[in-house]
C-alpha cells in the first residue's frame, strides 16, 4: 500500500521551512514547522540532495533511500502530520549502511514528534 506522502512544491514553502526549527545529525539536516494551506491528511515532506554530493545517480540513490526510510517510519511510528518537513542529505549518507541511516533518522523523527 502506498503511503500518504506529498512533496513540497512551491518556493515559498521551502523558504518558510528554512526559517523554522532545525534538527541535524551526521546524515541529514531536517527543517520542520507549520505551513498554512497544507493538507493535514498527508505527510508533507521533501528530500534535497546538493550537486556537491555527486552525479545524478548518487543523488537519486540517496533520495530513494530517504523515501524508503520515510515510508517505513510513517507506517511504524506516529509522525505529526501538522508539520511539514524538509530533509537535506549530507555526503556521509552515501557511504554508510542503510540500516544505520534508518535507525538514526527514525530516532530523529521520534524526537521531533514528542
Amino acid at each position: 500500500m502506498k503511503s500518504k506522502i506529498l512533496a513540497l512544491s512551491k518556493n515559498e514553502e521551502f523558504k518558510k521551512l528554512l526559517q523554522q526549527k532545525k534538527v541535524s545529525n551526521k546524515y541529514v539536516t531536517i527543517f520542520f514547522g507549520y505551513l498554512n494551506n497544507k493538507n493535514k491528511n498527508f505527510l508533507n515532506i521533501s528530500f534535497v540532495t546538493k550537486k556537491k554530493i555527486g552525479n545524478a545517480v548518487k543523488r537519486n540513490k540517496i533520495k530513494r533511500r530517504l523515501r524508503n526510510i520515510m515510508n517505513d517510519t510513517f507506517k511504524n511510528t506516529s509522525i505529526n502530520l501538522n508539520y511539514s518537513y524538509l530533509v537535506i542529505a549530507k555526503p556521509t549518507m552515501l557511504n554508510n549502511e542503510f540500516k544505520m541511516i534508518k535507525e538514526t533518522l527514525t530516532k530523529e523523527f521520534i524526537k521531533i514528534n514528542k
